[in-house]
């Protein structure tokens, strides 16, 4: 595609590169074992943000290392699918091991969505079993069920009857992969785009990252909130742009990068970046207008634990650089 124009970048462009830059910084000074504050920012030590790498965060780790690369529980297509997918659903560490504690090994072989039912409606009385992070459609329309998590299971066995890890492995690249996704009842464009980034994580697939990008709702109003012109650019070209010019714009903004043990940041970490961004412009630069009007951050930064041992997918060759760091 030939573009009329570049687009015309705000001074929220600008915070994006110093709020990345510093946002790792506190990233590797936490896994440094540095002593808290690990940074002068005000706005990051009061609020909460996702890293810049979102593979890095506690959920996406959890994910890799305790759900997908589990030298205890079948490693089969199928059922690394089943896992993941059955993990996303819900998006929330508690929940699974709910399902764990409660049915042991979890495994598409073992699955009844009868007892998963049961099991998720005792935990549901003792609170949420859905992260936050984004909302899952109820799918009552599609599968008839009163309880959310039902229909959500109900999906869930759809999909793996209909074959989808062995459509996934056929796919020809990752946006035909996310189109399969996007294919399913209550599975909108934004879920997709996670559903198939996580899935990406595991050895069942191995697409290339930075071919294919879906903007969330929240990387729409940082888009926006970074460019007063953007032209005849939408949201996925702005994201490849920006992914594509990150050590010229760094240098630029005046900041110094620390990549993820040499790893560029991938479109999914452009993209959830600008979501950040947008969050946290509300503070420090509260007239920009982003999408929705809103005005304040909700989330307060809260210390979690001691660091995590992380651990990414191996076919990225990072955990060898890890350990010898």
């Amino acid at each position: 595609m030939v573009f009329s124009e570049a687009p015309r970048p705000t001074e929220v462009f600008r915070t994006y590169w110093q709020f990345a830059a510093e946002r790792q910084a506190v990233f590797f000074r936490r896994w440094r074992g540095e002593t808290a504050p690990w940074t002068a920012d005000a706005v990051l030590r009061t609020y909460k943000f996702t890293n810049a790498y979102r593979a890095s965060d506690r959920t996406s780790q959890y994910l890799i290392r305790h759900v997908i690369y589990r030298g205890d529980l079948p490693e089969s297509a199928e059922e690394v699918v089943f896992r993941v997918l059955l993990f996303k659903l819900f998006n929330k560490i508690e929940t699974w091991e709910a399902l764990e504690g409660a049915l042991g090994a979890v495994t598409y072989a073992g699955f009844s969505a009868e007892r998963y039912d049961r099991v998720l409606t005792e935990a549901s009385a003792r609170g949420s079993i859905y992260n936050g992070a984004y909302i899952m459609p109820p799918g009552g329309r599609s599968f008839g069920y009163v309880r959310k998590h039902r229909n959500h299971l109900a999906l869930l066995e759809a999909m793996m009857d209909d074959g989808i890890a062995r459509k996934l492995q056929e796919a020809p690249d990752l946006g035909a992969a996310y189109a399969l996704l996007r294919g399913y009842p209550t599975i909108g464009d934004f879920l997709a785009y996670q559903f198939v980034t996580d899935v990406n994580y595991s050895e069942v697939v191995d697409f290339n990252e930075m071919e294919f990008v879906v903007p969330g709702p929240g990387a729409r109003s940082g888009l926006r909130k970074c460019f007063a012109d953007a032209g005849d650019w939408d949201g996925a070209d702005l994201i490849r742009w920006t992914a594509d010019m990150q050590e010229e714009a760094f240098e630029r903004a005046g900041v110094a990068f620390e990549s993820l043990w040499g790893r560029r940041l991938q479109l999914i970490d452009c993209q959830n970046l600008y979501c950040e961004v947008d969050k946290y412009a509300r503070v420090v630069h509260p007239r920009a207008e982003g999408v929705g009007g809103r005005t304040r951050i909700k989330q307060k930064y809260a210390p979690t634990p001691a660091p995590l041992d992380y651990f990414f997918p191996p076919k990225w060759d990072l955990n060898e650089r890890i350990a010898s760091a």
